[in-house]
């Protein structure tokens, strides 16, 4: 795979092409439908994920860009009221283990099926691969 660094340089360019410029550490993307079709590899949730985007919230997810992003440690959330209710200029706060989603610029809540822990501890570790490499760390260090 290509240098994710590298990656993030053309994160999106197709549809902003201003975005890698605009994109801050942790930022949100707030997307429709079905986002990430078409993807069948992790390079477009690592791209996401190398240029700085925390989390995602669309309508609907492809299954393999869903299961790409737990992979990687890249938090996506089903919440169509939100992407109703948001503009791009909105400053939203996730709670995953809480399925709680704030829109602190309109002072809105939305909900959605919060995460079970471990998925929340897959995140918190970074991904799935370094979330299993401290399991096995765990199991060593108990024998």
């Amino acid at each position: 795979m290509t240098n994710p660094s590298d990656l993030a340089k053309h994160c999106l360019e197709d549809l902003d092409s201003g975005f890698v410029n605009k994109v801050q550490q942790n930022d949100i993307v707030v997307a429709g439908d079905n986002f990430g079709c078409g993807s069948s590899r992790e390079v477009a949730a690592v791209t996401l994920k190398a240029s700085g985007v925390g989390a995602i919230i669309a309508n609907s997810f492809a299954r393999i860009f869903f299961r790409n992003s737990i992979n990687i440690g890249l938090p996506i959330i089903d919440c169509p009221e939100c992407v109703e209710k948001t503009d791009s200029e909105d400053a939203l706060e996730i709670n995953l283990q809480k399925g709680e989603i704030i829109n602190q610029t309109k002072d809105l809540q939305f909900t959605f099926a919060p995460y079970k822990a471990e998925l929340t501890e897959i995140f918190n570790a970074g991904g799935l691969i370094p979330w299993l490499k401290k399991q096995a760390l765990s199991e060593k260090s108990d024998d």
